[in-house]
């Protein structure tokens, strides 16, 4: 049986840990045409095949609420970023695809993010990070 003390201050660390990367990295998008939220849509859509996802799959990516998520994706087609249609496999879902504009938007932001999250990371060798990927990944019951 896991000791409950070293859990809650193992979760406490990483919470932590998490919590100070992700307000130095959130840096990069103060001044930035995305927010994290559209970035963070944009970032699951372009990399799904042909950069179109079931807007199911992108609120399960997202960590708001699918309400919440509805009304961002409807703001990012309004403002030319996304492009909405119908699901033709799910009568009532829907899909979104990057348009040119979302995506040129999406490659100029993600080059700077990544080097600033690859700052941030760089504490751990490579065996560390894939160290990692792997207790995160058996944590989310993914291993």
């Amino acid at each position: 049986m896991t000791d409950r003390r070293l859990a809650v201050a193992a979760w406490e660390s990483l919470f932590r840990a998490q919590h100070e990367i992700f307000e130095k990295i959130g840096g990069d998008f103060v001044c930035s045409p995305l927010s994290q939220a559209e970035y963070d849509v944009l970032l699951t859509v372009t990399r799904a095949p042909d950069a179109t996802a079931r807007l199911r799959d992108v609120t399960a990516n997202m960590l708001i609420s699918q309400p919440s998520v509805s009304r961002l994706v409807d703001r990012m087609v309004a403002d030319g970023l996304l492009a909405k249609c119908p699901d033709p496999h799910d009568g009532r879902g829907a899909l979104v695809r990057a348009t040119d504009e979302g995506a040129a938007r999406f490659r100029a932001l993600a080059a700077a993010h990544a080097r600033s999250i690859a700052e941030q990371m760089s504490r751990l060798d490579d065996d560390e990070l894939a160290r990692l990927i792997q207790l995160t990944e058996k944590l989310r019951g993914r291993d």
